[in-house]
This record gives structure tokens, C-alpha cells and sequence, in this order.
């Protein structure tokens, strides 16, 4: 097995697969002083301004001249005097395939009485408000099984109790972009199928007024969908009380449920990549994107998201766009993130992070060209904007930002019953009321956080696994996990701090 990986004939830069020193040579170059593993290598002089390649594009531009064996990151490389708006060509629809008789595979879901169905049977407790926080968490505390175990031990088809809480809900402009924000991503949540209830706790004088948000959404209140606010209900003590009631009405009809064979074109997959690193374009991501490609031929669907960490890389994504419409809607997304990181006076450099930095990764440009690996090669069906509920089947695409607990959270406020998330640097994620797979990169991160991630692509750089095996593993651990088998994030009980709606606009 070599000690570097090249990704294509025409690349400038080779990937350390372990630490290299100066001397070693690298198909007839001799590395420059030392290169961490993960890190890249150049293969030939590079002049100032000149384009650096991998993965046959471009990641960055030579900030002073490259030497061959050189170490190519921060230091002589950027995003060039353009700051990466250089021309790309979107070829719409170019590479679309044609479409192919569906497979069949099937998992043990749960079957809810309008036919969608359910991977996990959670009941939930949301707020209209950050205010109304404390008061939910402590009516989900109540069923904890962890301190209160015999609040749900009658119970042993309910999933759990949690409290999705979050930090905004007033000082906003109630007609807003926010504004509609909010209301949508909690519509997505209190109608998800995970939920087999949901109680909803406000304040009462907050700008997201719990009246309003019903209608905006068509919602009504029913036996397993209640809402009240602190005010009319006398105080916090009394609103606790009153929750853990209406709780134990809610939990004899949540628990009359059974696992039963549904079809894999029931699940949707959020996908996710956080602390990525210089392996992730190279083993998880696009092992992920084998196993997307496998769920789409089984009827299943997949939310590719994060635009900021796309950026360079639409270009990809454009030619598999099903209609030209599709394919200029992500495009157009890509305007509004540029238009929205320079009045707020940043850049879409801004990431990647000082962690995908150490872990091997130079430029956004870099990281968006291992990240869109994760959507496979399926057709792009559809373009949705954050937490608009999905309805295409197959590949899709929702614009979020790149912080992933608040890109998955539009993603689960879609429809996404299960996340599946690469890992390099040991990202510790979970998600309610979806389940959360953890991929790890790399072996070395496996051997160290192997309690948080759910299988090892890194066998992909050790040279024991193809791209097509390790994805055919995801896909069969994703049936299982969404036919009940918990995710190493579940066994820690991550999910109810994780959910965090996007914010946008002014807070006043």
C-alpha cells in the first residue's frame, strides 16, 4: 500500500495516508519536510496565481510559488484575488440518467394512520419560545428513564419524552424571513411521524404567538396535539403540572403502536459532515454517497444540505438536475449566501474551521468538493429551501447553513426520519426525534472515539474496504437503525440539545 493517495491523473497534490518526512519520494518526488497524514503534497511547481487541482478541480489558487514535495496548505494557498468567483459551467442536466426499475428492500417501521411511517416513537414537547424552555425541559425530566424510570415503564413502545427547546421566538419581526423560518421548522416538527404526540408550551405574550403559528402551519389541536401557555395556566409549577398530565393522557395511545415491514422508500436520510477532515472526500463521504445511491434505487430519499460547503462545488450538483429550474434554484441559493455573507462583512472562506484545518483541509472550495460527495450520483430531483417539508423522492437538496445542528434541524423539520453523519475529526452529534449514524474517516479516530461513531470508513484508507462495500454496510446498519437498533448517540442520550432552528434577521 502506498503512503499517499492520488485521486485522479490530473490532480497538482497527492493525500499523505500516514505522516510523511522529508526525503521520502512520492512517485519520483521527494517530500519537502514533514506532512501530516491527511495533508497534500505538491507534484510539480506551481507558479503564483496558478489553479490547484484535486479531485480534477480546482481548490484554491498558488499564493506565492509551490515547489515540488512542498506541503500545500494555508500558507501557499488560497482562494485567489477573486476569492473564488471564478467561472464555473453548470451544464444543466448533463449528466442525468436515465430512470431505473426500483428495488426492493424493507425495514420494521412504524406505520402511522395517514401511511407515512415512523423510524423511532418519540412524544415531544416544543416551545413557542425561549421563555417557555425551562417548563418543558422539566416536564420531559419527569419521564426520564434515567431519574424517573417508572414514569415510562408501563410504556416500552414510546421511544421517549423530549423537550426540543430553542433561543428565539420573540424580539423579531413577526411578518419576518425569521419569522417564517420558525413557524415552518416547528410545523416540521410537530407533524413529523416520530412524534406520536406532541405538547407545545409558550409564554403568551411572545412575538410567536402560538394562535398564529397554528394557522400559518393548518394546524389544530387534537387529542395527541395540545398546546397552552404559561400565562393562562397560573405559573411554572402549575405548567408542569399540567404537562405531566396531559403527557400521561397522550402515552396509552403513543405506546399502542408495533414494528411491522415497510419499504426502504419510507425512509429519508439528512445527510451530515462535521469536523471534516483531509480523508473525508476520500473514504466516508463518498462511501455515504454509495449508500445514497443504493436508498434512491430502493425508493428512499436523501437531503443533501449545507450551502456554504457546497460553494465551489455546485457546479457538480447542476449537472444531474433533473430540470433546468432545479438545478437554477440552487444557483440561486448560492447568490443569496454570497449576498448574505458580505453584508454581514464576512466571506464564504470563512470556513473551513481552524479544526478541517489541522485535519488536512485548506480552502472552502477543498471542502465543498469532498462534501457534495455525500450525495452520490442519483439524479437531483428537487431544491428545497430550509425546513420546507420534502416530497420529491430521491436525491434532493435543501439550502441551510453549514453548522450542523442547525442544518439538521431544517433537514428533520422536512421529513429526514434518520441523519447520517461523517466524521473526521470526532464530531459528537445526536438528534431527536431522528436517529443519527456517525461515520468515522479515518481509523485512527475510530480507535480513539469508538464509542461515538457507528462504523469505520477508514478501512477505505487502510486499502481493507472499497468505497462500494463500506456503503453497502451504511445501508444495511440504516435499516437496521431505522427498523429500531439504536445509534451510539442514542445510548449517550444526545438529541434534545441538538435542535436549533435557524436564526436570520435582526434580533430586537
Amino acid at each position: 500500500m502506498t503512503p499517499f493517495i492520488r485521486l485522479h491523473p490530473a490532480d497538482d497534490v497527492v493525500i499523505a495516508r500516514a505522516q510523511l518526512v522529508g526525503g521520502t519520494t512520492v512517485e519520483g518526488v521527494a517530500v519537502r519536510g514533514l506532512i501530516p497524514a491527511g495533508h497534500k503534497v505538491a507534484m510539480r511547481d506551481i507558479a503564483t496565481g496558478e489553479p490547484v487541482r484535486r479531485y480534477n478541480q480546482i481548490i484554491g489558487f498558488a499564493s506565492k510559488p509551490i515547489t515540488a514535495g512542498e506541503h500545500v496548505h494555508t500558507q501557499n494557498l488560497n482562494m485567489g484575488p477573486d476569492k473564488g468567483h471564478f467561472e464555473r459551467d453548470y451544464a444543466f442536466g448533463a449528466d442525468v440518467k436515465p430512470v431505473q426499475p426500483l428495488r426492493e428492500a424493507t425495514f420494521l417501521g412504524i406505520k402511522r394512520a395517514d401511511g407515512r411511517v415512523a423510524t423511532r416513537n418519540y412524544i415531544g414537547v416544543l416551545t413557542s419560545v425561549n421563555c417557555s424552555a425551562t417548563a418543558a425541559r422539566a416536564i420531559s425530566d419527569h419521564f426520564s428513564r434515567k431519574t424517573n424510570p417508572s414514569a415510562l415503564a408501563a410504556y416500552p413502545n414510546v421511544d421517549g419524552v423530549v423537550a426540543l427547546t430553542h433561543g428565539t421566538g420573540c424580539g423579531m419581526d413577526t411578518e419576518g424571513f425569521g419569522m417564517q423560518i420558525l413557524e415552518r421548522t416547528l410545523t416540521g416538527y410537530a407533524t413529523h411521524p416520530n412524534f406520536a404526540a406532541v405538547l407545545v408550551v409558550g409564554l403568551g405574550c411572545e412575538a410567536n404567538q402560538i394562535n398564529a403559528w397554528l394557522a400559518t402551519g393548518s394546524l389544530s389541536e387534537g387529542e395527541n396535539f395540545r398546546t397552552f401557555n404559561i400565562q393562562d395556566t397560573g405559573g411554572t409549577r402549575k405548567t408542569v403540572e399540567k404537562g405531566i398530565a396531559l403527557i400521561n393522557e397522550m402515552l396509552p395511545r403513543a405506546n399502542a403502536v408495533k414494528r411491522e415491514p415497510c419499504s426502504a422508500s419510507h425512509i429519508t436520510i439528512g445527510l451530515q459532515c462535521g469536523g471534516s477532515d483531509g480523508y473525508s472526500g476520500i473514504s466516508a463521504n463518498p462511501a455515504l454517497g454509495h449508500a445514497v445511491d443504493l436508498l434512491v434505487a430502493h425508493g428512499g430519499t436523501a437531503i443533501l444540505s449545507e450551502t456554504p460547503e457546497v460553494y465551489g462545488a455546485e457546479h457538480l450538483l447542476t449537472r444531474r438536475a433533473v430540470k433546468r429550474e432545479v438545478g437554477q434554484k440552487l444557483v440561486d441559493r448560492i447568490a443569496w449566501w454570497e449576498h448574505y455573507t458580505a453584508i454581514n462583512e464576512g466571506e464564504m472562506n470563512n470556513n473551513p474551521s481552524p479544526g478541517n484545518k489541522a485535519g488536512g483541509l485548506t480552502t472552502i472550495l477543498e471542502k465543498s468538493l469532498g462534501a457534495v460527495a455525500k450525495g452520490g450520483t442519483s439524479n437531483l430531483e428537487a431544491v428545497y429551501e430550509y425546513a420546507e417539508p420534502v416530497t420529491a423522492h430521491g436525491f434532493v437538496y435543501m439550502d441551510t447553513p453549514g453548522y450542523d445542528p442547525v442544518s439538521a434541524t431544517g433537514q428533520v423539520a422536512g421529513g429526514a426520519n434518520m441523519i447520517c453523519f461523517t466524521t473526521g475529526r470526532g464530531s459528537a452529534y445526536g438528534c431527536a426525534p431522528s436517529p443519527s449514524l456517525k461515520l468515522a474517516t479515518n481509523s485512527t479516530l475510530w480507535k480513539r472515539q469508538e464509542e461515538d461513531m457507528d462504523i469505520n470508513c477508514g478501512e477505505i484508507v487502510d486499502g481493507t474496504a472499497s468505497i462500494q462495500e463500506m456503503g453497502e454496510r451504511i445501508f444495511r446498519l440504516v435499516l437496521a437503525t431505522a427498523s429500531g437498533e439504536h445509534s451510539k448517540s442514542e445510548k449517550h442520550g444526545y438529541g434534545q440539545n441538538e435542535f436549533v432552528p435557524w436564526q436570520v434577521g435582526a434580533v430586537m
